[in-house]
């Protein structure tokens, strides 16, 4: 066989093996490559989804965070102001307690001056009639100047 004849042969293999290959071999392959690409592009559009839920996600959580937040701060400024009103109604019934005790004492106070005077009175009263009786030596009888003793009382 000369060259020309294998090379003929070797060109006539060659298109048959060319043809085997794009008749059985090249399909199966391509398919492959296809569902491949099919997975790799789902793949892709999966992980575009998943990015784009996590950033809503992310939103979302942002945003219960901040309404916790301002719902705990609010809640905070109520329970401060509520301390802040007992308080308040605590130092208003502290003052009126104060001034109830403090017009009791004074009321007592006037009380005891009162019977401070009656019994400084009688006791004056009782030193001039001591008095009066050592200038008359001679006894007072209360009884008999019970009169005389009330008026001298009442101007002591």
């Amino acid at each position: 066989m000369s060259i020309t004849g294998t090379l003929i042969v070797q060109l006539i293999v060659f298109l048959i093996l060319v043809a085997f290959t794009m008749k059985f071999v090249w399909p199966p392959i391509a398919k492959a490559l296809d569902e491949r690409a099919v997975k790799i592009a789902d793949g892709l559009a999966a992980a575009d989804k998943a990015k784009t839920e996590l950033a809503a996600a992310d939103k979302k959580v942002e945003s219960a965070l901040s309404q916790a937040r301002n719902e705990s701060a609010q809640r905070l400024a109520d329970a401060e102001r509520r301390a802040q009103a007992i308080v308040e109604e605590a130092k208003g019934r502290a003052t009126e307690e104060g001034n109830k005790i403090v017009a009791a004492a004074r009321a007592e106070a006037e009380q005891q001056a009162v019977k401070a005077r009656e019994a400084l009175r009688e006791q004056v009263a009782a030193l001039a009639v001591k008095g009066a009786e050592q200038i008359l030596r001679k006894e007072v009888n209360p009884a008999v100047h019970a009169d005389l003793l009330a008026r001298l009382q009442t101007e002591l």
